[in-house]
């Protein structure tokens, strides 16, 4: 019986080391087998896919057939089809794009035309399923007549202010040259613009045209809504076709060059169009909310710049003979946004206020017409603070008077720039100011020299005031405002504000001058000195060619030229009804680095560079989409080395078994 037990003893200890030891070995054999063994499942493919047939045929005549198939020697999908891909003529009822399998299935909705070619543009939508490898600038056509359109021209839209490239615009033609055609019927053939603003319409007849660009809110592919941004050439298009050669390279690698050929193809003419997109001045006028956040202030607000309106009080009633004595009126310079700060008590210090507006109002035919409202203007006053409970030392203390002074936002700082003007902006608007009160000087070794200076109220603010002055470089100036020089219509007065303030050396800034070639003769133009957001910062008029900026701040800028035809002294939008285009746009074609002290000359040919390669890149916003071809096989190479190689010092080869079991790439 002992000897029993012992062997049973026995073998309880001879497993609780043997278990560890498999399981050990177990793993080992695992892991052994994931990072050698593994089959890696071959050459990733990064072919994209090949037609290989079509119902009804490539470029197939006398068709009526309203559902394409179309068949690959591999599994597909249809990437974004609504976005992606452009019908044309273009289809009033939205057709159906899948894909199934292998195949890509277009059903159209529309009704067939007659003895018309139909072109499906899919750009890049259509790629392999497993890798998405797409097949560029694939198009399939099929005519409803005996013979099939060939015919294409290409070219790109800009956004007419800025020469930014404009992406998913549709362009397109027709061959009705009536004007009328624009705004009344669909285009013939339609394209829609790339990320670059490049666009193509094909399957075009033998003729003449007027191509447009349109950002068609609708989708009804005419020119119905001036909201619409849009682009017309004023000169008909032919169209036409001749033989020419083009290069084409062929690589080793993706450095060594093998082979360069010579290829012969059909280039179709026109192919370097340019758009020059607009939207027209109108804006549909519309009011928009009123609030009154002070009792004394009323705020109105409208969806565009509109003419001033009429304001009139209704409740409690101001007598018509009364005048406007009892308001002010402060506003946006579009009158978008307007202020009535009620200066009589006796209406304001009413909770309701009712008032009559008349405005301006555009209605469904964009017709201007007067619209008159009541506007009611509530004010909720906020409820009485509960005065705290004081102990007897606080009850014993005499409290002292709170002064409310008018508040003043100032731009002085310690230190300013040369061509920079003091600006005062009040909490409230101004009724009274002693301009003797306020003192200009100029600190000459620590003494005050009182000087003059030209003090400005704002046409559209009663708030707003400007201080000027020819400052000299690197001196020091003081202000000074008396206490209650400048008091409100509602009883306050400002503080006392002292403060001394340096000008900038002439040494801390650059000169810029262009001498400029390409305007046209008799033509007005302007200079727009840009910032890194592509938004101009300084602007002046061009005279016998040159234009010269004097003390700008170190730092890098660009330039904008526009050609003023209306010599209103800013860029001007076009307007197809009158059929003006818009302002002509230039761009200088790189940035300039400002230098501290340094006179700049630059030479500047706007017709140097073409249009739309002369706005830089690095304030472009709409930036071309790079395609990235994905180099999966590296990849790949690169994942089977490491594994080769485990990083150093991680002696646990457990800490990595989250690989076991996994192909490289990660697919299985």
């Amino acid at each position: 019986m002992h000897l029993i037990c012992t062997k049973k003893s026995g073998m309880r200890h001879i497993h609780r080391y043997l278990f560890p030891f498999l399981i050990i070995l177990i793993l080992t054999l695992v892991y052994s087998c994931a990072n050698i063994g593994m089959p890696d499942g071959g050459a990733y493919d990064e072919r994209p896919p090949r037609m290989l047939n079509s119902t009804p045929e490539l470029n197939a005549l006398n068709t009526s057939v309203s559902k394409i198939e179309i068949l690959f020697d591999e599994n597909v999908v249809v990437e974004k089809p609504m976005e992606k891909v452009i019908i044309t003529p273009p289809q009033q009822n939205m057709p159906e794009i899948r894909a199934y399998g292998k195949k890509v299935v277009v059903t159209l909705k529309d009704t067939l035309k007659s003895n018309t070619t139909y072109t499906i543009d899919f750009t890049d939508a259509i790629a392999d399923n497993n890798e998405k490898n797409p097949l560029e600038n694939f198009s399939y056509s099929f005519s409803t007549g005996d013979h099939l359109d060939t015919l294409a021209i290409s070219g790109k839209v800009l956004n007419a202010a800025d020469l930014e490239p404009l992406s998913g615009v549709y362009v397109g033609i027709h061959s009705n040259l009536n004007d009328t055609a624009f705004t009344s019927l669909p285009f013939d053939r339609i394209s829609r613009t790339d990320s670059r603003g490049n666009f193509t319409i094909r399957g075009m007849a033998p003729g003449e045209y007027h191509v447009f660009a349109l950002a068609d809110l609708n989708r009804d592919y005419k020119y119905d809504n001036p909201q619409e941004g849009i682009a017309f050439l004023d000169s008909i298009i032919v169209p036409s076709s001749m033989p020419a050669v083009r290069q084409d390279t062929i690589f080793k690698d993706s450095i060594t060059i093998d082979t360069i050929k010579q290829v012969s193809y059909t280039r179709f003419i026109p192919d370097d169009l340019l758009l020059a997109s607009f939207q027209s001045s109108f804006q549909r006028k519309y009011f928009q909310k009123n609030d009154r956040t002070m009792p004394y202030k009323l705020d109105i607000f409208f969806g565009a710049p509109t003419s001033l309106p009429t304001f009139s009080m209704l409740n409690p009633v101001v007598p018509e003979d009364r005048g406007k004595d009892w308001y002010v009126t402060e506003r946006s310079a579009d009158n978008d946004s307007i202020t009535y700060w009620i200066t009589d008590s006796n209406i304001y210090k009413n909770d309701s206020l009712l008032v009559q507006l008349n405005y301006l109002r555009t209605d469904s035919l964009n017709q201007d017409f007067i619209e008159t409202d009541t506007l009611s203007f509530n004010y909720k006053r906020p409820k009485a603070r509960q005065p705290a409970k004081k102990d007897k030392e606080d009850k014993d203390k005499e409290e002292k008077p709170v002064i409310n002074f008018l508040a003043v936002i100032s731009n002085v700082q310690g230190t300013i720039d040369v061509f920079q003007n003091i600006r005062l902006e009040f909490e409230q608007p101004v009724n009274k100011i002693d301009t003797a009160a306020i003192q200009l000087f100029h600190k000459v070794d620590s003494l005050l020299e009182p000087i003059k200076y030209t003090f400005s109220s704002d046409s559209l603010s009663p708030r707003k005031f400007t201080l000027s002055h020819k400052w000299k470089f690197g001196d020091t100036y003081h202000i000074k405002i008396d206490s209650a020089a400048v008091s409100s219509y509602y009883g306050l007065h400002n503080n006392k504000i002292e403060q001394d303030f340096t000008i900038k050396k002439e040494e801390e800034y650059g000169n810029l001058m262009f001498n400029i070639t390409g305007i046209p003769a008799g033509k007005t133009a302007y200079v727009e000195l840009l910032d890194k957001s592509d938004k101009p910062f300084r602007t002046l008029r061009v005279n016998n060619n040159e234009v010269t900026f004097f003390d700008l701040l170190p730092g890098e800028v660009y330039a904008r030229l526009f050609i003023d035809d209306n010599n209103d002294g800013v860029w001007t939008t076009g307007d197809y009804m009158v059929k003006r285009m818009p302002e002509r746009v230039y761009y200088y074609p790189r940035s300039y680095e400002i230098r501290a002290f340094t006179d700049h000359s630059e030479d500047w040919d706007l017709n140097a560079v073409q249009v739309f390669k002369q706005k830089p890149l690095e304030i472009t916003k709409n930036k071309p989409q790079e395609k990235k071809r994905r180099n999966l096989n590296e990849q790949r190479e690169q994942q089977n080395q490491n594994k080769q190689n485990p990083i150093q010092g991680n002696t646990n080869p457990y800490l990595n078994s989250g690989s076991v079991g996994q192909s490289p790439g990660g697919r299985m």
